[in-house]
């Protein structure tokens, strides 16, 4: 197979964050996550803050953990989309083989979200959630599962990418 050609200045496309204003979908989805994160989500005394970035269409929750200062949940509003994130850890130290196989064996029991590495091996969880099927109870539960992995499988994992502590 020949090698593929660079792609020119006019082939490259630049992704851009699109804002659908008068969309009553999006419009819906935003004021359940302000009020839900702001109001029931930002009491919760294991939430350090809750912040938005009006730019980004992008929410904020910190929430403190065992075994580590804080972890920042990232919430992205897309077209038709939430989109989350949770920075896990960085790069491992060590060969990365077993812990990616860990964390390969834990995505089968994480709903809704998985774990993922970065170009620089950075491992994050994250996943989406459409927009129709956006509630309450299922940004909760998107909380909820990230923060239970956090808890409980952060220790373990920095084990695995830089030795016993």
């Amino acid at each position: 197979m020949p090698p593929r050609a660079a792609p020119t200045p006019d082939a490259v496309s630049v992704r851009a964050v699109v804002r659908c204003e008068d969309d009553p979908v999006i419009d819906d989805a935003r004021r359940l996550i302000d009020q839900h994160l702001f109001t029931d989500v930002a009491s919760e005394p294991w939430v350090q803050y809750v912040e938005f970035d009006p730019e980004l269409d992008r929410w904020y929750v910190r929430f403190g953990c065992e075994g580590r200062d804080a972890a920042t949940i990232y919430f992205d509003l897309r077209d038709r989309t939430l989109r989350y994130e949770l920075y896990f850890m960085p790069a491992p130290a060590n060969d990365p083989a077993p812990l990616h196989a860990w964390l390969l064996r834990r995505n089968r029991d994480i709903y809704g979200a998985r774990f993922a590495i970065d170009d620089a091996g950075d491992v994050y969880l994250d996943g989406r959630v459409a927009l129709e099927h956006l509630t309450v109870e299922e940004l909760d539960r998107i909380i909820g599962v990230l923060y239970e992995c956090t808890e409980l499988w952060f220790g373990y994992a920095v084990q695995l990418g830089f030795g016993p502590s």
